[in-house]
This record gives structure tokens, sequence and C-alpha cells, in this order.
């Protein structure tokens, strides 16, 4: 299909080197007079982030294998015996960057505790692959679902990022099993999900796109297997250059089959948590922290504006001026159709902000981070328990329950992650 043609980013906003250090020294001094943290620092970084595994190291580990999951704010257990394949592998990344990063063995002997029980739990012989869910450590969901794939692959590239494994034989074997049951050339995409009897469905979405392109870019940067960030930058040009090209330069969520834009799918639930319907401004400014990633190692022009392209529009269009904070989608007359607000929306929006600030030495990025944790230190993170406060919050910033962490739903991986590739930007 022809290319499609977006927006060029006025001159204003054309490339630069950034100054970051520069910038961010100016803007931590407001904050510090403001009686706030300097949010820039690694200093502040990198103790967020041992906040966040704090909650977590004296109550994951079960013993019968692989990780507890779900807690309530205190970090009280609820729903015992289920795991979530996400939430397995998710667990895993973040004690092993975790631990990377604070330069300690026993964050990492935890993720390597997590990452046996992907391989000796969730791994089904007969099947060669992964079940979904696990109750009471027997396998209980035997779908097959791309999106858990992709953090499958992102946990054994964060094992061996973090040296806890001696080589990438696993990280390659689950690889080959995405590319054989889920990888479709001609769409430059993945399916999404295999029945426990074998049945590929014909529902197509870029969710699970997105995630597998964070995972390869993650592999590429563990291993320095070229395959991987070939095939990140493949997903790129698929989901934010030819598809994006059918929906005014924004990402949809859903398709048919042949990757043709689903516009009413789940028109009548825009509050699903998996598949909801709607342009999801986290999702846009994802793919914008995908296309930084995949422009440091191979830059292309159209990566870098398209990043700025997706974070802008999903920003100007979805901040709350009024109680603070991105909402969660908004449908294709720019409308909010779920002005809730989730944790890794905003999350990922401070990755995603400090990642375009390094990219093009452009002081509002550095204002939208700013803007960002402050509303979120005020809103979501839990300064007697440590993490960040449950999956969703009312437009006003009220929490609907008292949960933190649940099994597929939250495990704090956005908000850890974010720290971590925020340290990128701001490395002093």
């Amino acid at each position: 299909p022809p290319e499609p043609l977006f927006r060029p980013p006025p001159p204003s906003m054309a490339m630069k080197r950034p100054a970051a250090a520069s910038a961010a020294s100016g803007a931590a001094k407001k904050l510090a007079a403001a009686g706030e943290p300097a949010f820039y620092s690694r200093a502040f970084l990198e103790q967020h982030v041992a906040d966040i595994i704090g909650f977590y190291v004296p109550r994951a580990v079960d013993q019968a294998g692989g990780y507890h999951q779900s807690f309530y704010i205190d970090g009280t257990q609820f729903n015992p015996g289920f795991q979530q394949i996400v939430s397995s592998s998710r667990m895993v990344i973040n004690f092993m960057l975790a631990g990377k990063l604070l330069r300690r063995k026993d964050l990492i002997d935890i993720g390597r505790h997590g990452l046996e029980y992907l391989e000796k739990g969730h791994w089904l012989p007969e099947k060669e692959g992964y079940a979904f869910t696990m109750r009471d450590h027997k396998p209980e969901d035997k779908t097959e679902q791309a999106y858990g794939y992709a953090f499958v692959l992102a946990a054994h590239a964060a094992a061996l990022l973090a040296g806890a494994v001696d080589d990438d034989k696993t990280l390659t074997k689950v690889f080959d099993i995405m590319e054989k049951r889920f990888w479709l050339p001609e769409h430059g995409a993945y399916a999404d999900s295999l029945s426990a009897d074998g049945v590929l469905s014909d529902y197509r979405g870029q969710n699970s796109n997105m995630h597998i392109c964070e995972a390869m870019i993650a592999a590429y940067e563990a291993s320095k297997d070229e395959k991987y960030l070939r095939r990140a930058e493949v997903l790129a040009d698929t989901f934010t250059k030819r598809l994006a090209g059918k929906a005014d330069g924004l990402i949809w969520e859903h398709y048919t089959k042949d990757f043709e834009i689903d516009w009413d799918y789940n028109k009548d639930d825009p509050k699903n948590l998996y598949r909801p319907w709607g342009f999801q401004p986290g999702h846009q400014i994802e793919w914008t922290k995908n296309l930084l990633n995949i422009h440091r190692y191979a830059p292309q022009a159209w990566m870098l504006q398209r990043a700025r392209e997706l974070f802008e529009t999903a920003f100007e269009t979805s901040w709350d001026h009024e109680h603070g904070g991105l909402v969660y989608g908004f449908g294709p007359d720019k409308k909010w159709c779920d002005d809730d607000k989730y944790f890794w929306v905003q999350g990922e929006s401070i990755a995603s902000a400090a990642l375009l600030h390094a990219a093009t030495g452009d002081a509002k990025y550095v204002e939208n981070y700013n803007a960002l944790w402050q509303y979120s230190w005020k809103h979501w993170v839990d300064h007697e328990h440590g993490g960040w406060f449950g999956l969703k919050m009312t437009r006003d910033n009220k929490r609907y329950n008292e949960e933190k962490a649940f099994a597929g739903g939250k495990c704090d991986y956005h908000t850890l992650v974010s720290c971590i590739e925020a340290l990128r930007a701001f490395p002093q």
C-alpha cells in the first residue's frame, strides 16, 4: 500500500541534540524549591525502583513455585494459588532489572526463582508451549496468547541481561515458537491467540504486537542478535506507519483477520480490561517508547517524527487539566470514552517523555515529565508501603478498591521499568 502521509513537525520542533543534563538540573532546582523530589536525578529514580521492588521482596516468593501475585495495599495476600503468565513473566523482569540496576544478587536470585517456574510450571512439554494460567500449581487455562509470549520472551531477555543465565538458548526457543504459531509474514504482524485445541483466533490486535515489539528490543539489547531488532522494526513500521495510516495517524486497537480496522469491536464495552474500544493514549505513548528505543540502534528520521506525533496527540487529547493525569481512552472524534486514570498510562508516559527529551532536547518534554511525576507522586505512589496504588482510579483520583497488585493485571512492571527507561535520559 502507498505510504501514509503524516504532518511534519513545525520548525520549532526540528530534531536537536539534547541538553538533557542542564534542562533536568534547572527543573530539579524548581522541584526542590517546591519541596518535591528531584524526579530527574539518578538517586531518586534508583530509590524509587528500590521502593517499588521493596514491596514485593518479603511477600512475592511462593516456595511451591513462582510468585504470589495478588496483594492488597498493605501487602495482605488474596486469591492465593492463582498465577497468570503475564504477571509470572513481568515479575521476573522486575526482579532481574532491579537486581542489575541496584547491584543486588538477592533480587536476581528471586528473579531466577520465577524464571524456573516459567519453564517448569507454566511450560507444557506435551504442547511445547506455556499455560496461560495456573491454579494451585496446575495448568488451568491452556490457551496460548501472543501477549503472554511477549513477556515470556522479555523475561528471558531480562535474565540474560542481568547475567542470571549463561546463554540465549531459551530466548531463541521462545522466539521460534512465536514464529511458528503466531507470525504472519504477509501482514508484518503477529496473530493473537491459539485455543487449547490449536485453533488460531480470527481476532487481530495491536496490543500483543506492541508488547512483542518491546520484547524484541529487550531481546536485542540482551543478546545483540540482529534478528530481534529487525523484527521490532517491521512491527513498528506495520503499526505506526501502515496501519496508523488507516486511522488518521493514530493506532487503533482492534483489527479483522486481514488487518482491516474493526471500528466496532467492543464499542459497547469501552472499559474492557484487555480489549477496550477506542484509541488508548497509553498505547500511542508506549509505541513512542518503542520507536525511540529502536531509533537508538537503527536511527531513521520517520521514527522520531512518528514518536513525537503519537506522544503529542495522545498527551494533548488526554491530559486532564482539572484533575491531572492522562485519561484512559478517546474515540475517533477525540472525545473521551473512558475518563478513568490507569497507573500504567502515567508510568509509561513518564518514560516516553524522558526519552523524547533525550532524543530531541525539546524542553516541553521535561515539562510533560515533571507534570506526570507531580501528579503521580501525589495520587499514585504509596509512600507508606511502596509501589503504586492499584490499577485504576476515577477521573477525580479516587480508588475503586484496596487492591495493589493482582494476577494478570498489575505487578508494578510499568512503573519500575519506566524508571529504568528514564535513567537512559537522566543518567546523572
